[in-house]
């Protein structure tokens, strides 16, 4: 353990197995609902990381995408189904990254459960769109670091914790396995 963590006067560490886990994804998802999506074999501009915003995290875990068949994403994903998720839902809390791996699908009907009618941005032609592809990401390990109380209590935790020269730092952080 580390000088700092030696310090905590209260447990900060708690890894997560199966459904905790996958609860644990649930919840900062809906917090931070945008990620980095990074591919391996990257061949477009982006280097293999771009902006994804998720449109599901299922009972299992899975997270679903909605993504174009021509897309530099889409090709990568089919040399190498290698994926690494990034998020972070506040400045100070709520971060997560996620392994795993994620293939893509033209399943419609699941086109049509993803849909929201602001994607006709990227799908001109609205859900119907040929072009539309479903990803499923299935994770298979990942790492939070969040607060347990919340912005505010944790924000005071520091000042007071500055103040008297004492770490009270009220975050936690854990391996996610699925």
């Amino acid at each position: 353990m580390d000088s700092i963590n030696q310090q905590q006067p209260e447990q900060n560490r708690r890894d997560l197995d199966g459904v905790e886990a996958i609860k644990r994804v649930q919840d900062m998802v809906d917090d931070a609902t945008s990620c980095f999506f990074r591919t391996d074999g990257a061949i477009g501009p982006s280097r293999g990381v771009r902006p994804m915003s998720v449109r599901e995290v299922d009972d299992t875990g899975h997270l679903w995408f909605l993504s174009a068949s021509d897309s530099h994403k889409n090709l990568e994903l089919a040399a190498s189904p290698a994926v690494t998720l990034h998020f972070q839902a506040g400045a100070h809390a709520g971060f997560l990254e996620l392994e795993g791996r994620a293939e893509v699908l033209t399943d419609r009907a699941r086109i049509k459960d993803l849909w929201n009618f602001m994607l006709r941005t990227w799908f001109t032609e609205g859900e119907d769109d040929p072009r539309i592809t479903v990803i499923r990401f299935v994770p298979e390990r990942g790492y939070y670091w969040d607060n347990k109380h919340g912005n505010a209590i944790a924000g005071a935790k520091v000042a007071v914790g500055a103040a008297i020269g004492k770490t009270l730092d009220d975050s936690i952080e854990g391996q996610l396995r699925f």
